[in-house]
């Protein structure tokens, strides 16, 4: 059901900010009653994510700093597209490689995540990585990370526990453990 009757009518967008990573609009919206209202809009070139599982079902993880909320997460690879309408699946093969020095020969697209649709168009896809082999890597300059290999079953217990909050990594890893009957 598309729920037309709910949809808001853009009538002004206005660019307040541009960042490196994001950018902010003001949006005036015409909402379903008449009324005028500002909308605040984090524009996200957008991303891609990876849950590299090998043959006996582990999975690598990263964990990295995040600044925003002050302290390290355990997550799946991911990265921001380079450019926009970059080929996603070629975003993720890259990000997967320089964060953690994997390849894969298969890849499987689990879903396309919102991650908050609230107030930011960011879209993140997520792929499943198999057939692995091992090179090496070559984060960002800005990006440090550690690797962690554990047992996919373990890494969503660790999503139940509420041990891994990030929330394209809990998406990733659910959906994974699901396609791969776990």
């Amino acid at each position: 059901m598309a729920h037309d009757e709910l949809k808001e009518t853009v009538v002004e967008q206005k660019r307040v900010f541009d960042g490196k990573i994001i950018h902010v609009d003001h949006w005036q919206v015409k909402m379903p009653d008449g009324r005028m209202a500002l909308r605040e809009v984090a524009r996200h070139i957008g991303a891609s994510a990876i849950v590299p599982v090998d043959e006996n079902l582990n999975v690598t993880l990263v964990y990295q700093y995040r600044a925003a909320i002050g302290r390290v997460m355990l997550e799946v690879p991911a990265g921001k597209l380079d450019f926009a309408g970059e080929d996603r699946l070629e975003a993720a093969r890259r990000e997967l490689k320089e964060e953690t020095g994997l390849m894969a020969s298969e890849w499987q697209h689990l879903t396309d995540f919102i991650s908050t649709p609230g107030f930011c168009d960011e879209k993140i896809s997520i792929y499943l990585a198999r057939g692995l082999s091992q090179g090496e890597s070559r984060p960002d300059d800005d990006e440090f990370l550690y690797l962690c290999r554990l047992p996919l079953a373990e890494a969503v217990e660790k999503v139940m526990k509420g041990e891994i909050q990030d929330g394209k990594t809990v998406a990733a890893l659910l959906m994974a453990a699901r396609v791969l009957g776990i």
